[in-house]
């Protein structure tokens, strides 16, 4: 089983109340790629990066399986670039600085090598671009998972709409959820949002944990409780990544192995916030992200006798 990965590559500049750094890799595409690669290779990465980015995190990414035909390098110009502060609760931030940069003129190509896998994550990108994606694919892959964000919900409505209609399943976070539909309740949002298009809904709520839904179904997997969150920058990312790796390493696209991916995706996002960026990433082994998954598995095993 192959995963395609569309999303960004880029550099991150990062203040928490841990601490900060000036520049350190990041990317949607590229969190999903660290964190995909433990359960499934290869992992087909489709972005663009400027001549400023690492030549060694390429060769890192390759040593994990993760193919670089669909990563385009634009020579004169530099990789996308945010600069971003959190507040004390880790929750909220403010976007300092987005140079767009490359990212200015991303319009992907499926290299031919590609065509045939059977699972696309769409990373928070210009839904145009995304829905641009899926009609190059001369095969439909078995699931095809979307993220997006409010900023495309107030410039982009009428795209968004119209990619909504060609996913199997969309992630949101809880507020974008609400704002995506006008409605408070997350499962009335829910209803609206599966109405669009999609199967399958995952509600991401951040510390609290993540919602999973279908037609007639809902699954709540709890987040881990940690002792320090260092930076949840692109833990969303690693949540997607764990998540579609598991179901490409399964091949099983079930609401019931979904609710398993949704731990593992929980898992990997959990080590993600433990350092900045990627870093964490890099270190986990296979052993660790089993004894994590068992964490979580005790989390939330309990039995009951009803009387």
């Amino acid at each position: 089983m192959s995963v395609i990965s569309v999303g960004t590559m880029a550099f991150d500049a990062i203040e928490t109340p841990f601490g900060k750094t000036d520049q350190i890799v990041g990317g949607s595409a590229t969190y999903v790629a660290y964190a995909a690669s433990n359960f499934v290779k290869p992992v087909q990465q489709v972005s663009i990066v400027g001549f400023d980015f690492p030549k060694e995190e390429m060769e890192e990414l390759k040593s994990r399986g993760v193919l670089l035909d669909g990563v385009e390098v634009i020579e004169d110009k530099k990789s996308f670039f945010w600069s971003g502060r959190y507040h004390e609760d880790m929750n909220s931030r403010d976007t300092l600085v987005t140079d767009l940069n490359v990212l200015a003129d991303f319009n992907p190509v499926i290299p031919e090598s590609y065509q045939g896998a059977e699972f696309l994550m769409l990373g928070n990108l210009v839904p145009a671009v995304q829905l641009s994606v899926i009609k190059q694919l001369t095969t439909r892959p078995k699931l095809i998972v979307m993220d997006t964000m409010n900023f495309w919900m107030e410039v982009a409505m009428p795209d968004l709409e119209e990619t909504l209609k060609h996913v199997d399943l969309l992630m949101v976070n809880d507020a974008e959820a609400r704002q995506l539909t006008g409605q408070f309740s997350l499962v009335k949002a829910a209803k609206s949002i599966l109405k669009m298009g999609p199967k399958y809904l995952i509600i991401k709520k951040g510390e609290h944990g993540a919602l999973l839904f279908n037609e007639n179904e809902v699954f709540y997997a709890p987040a881990l409780p940690l002792e320090d969150v260092f930076d949840p920058t692109g833990a969303g990312d690693t949540f997607a990544g764990g998540f579609i790796g598991h179901l490409a390493k399964t091949g099983d696209i079930s609401f019931e192995n979904m609710k398993r991916a949704i731990i593992v995706g929980s898992a990997m996002a959990s080590f993600c916030v433990e350092k900045f960026g990627p870093t964490r990433l890099k270190e986990v082994t296979k052993a660790d992200i089993d004894r994590r998954i068992q964490q979580f598995k005790e989390l939330i095993n309990f039995e009951i006798e009803l009387v």
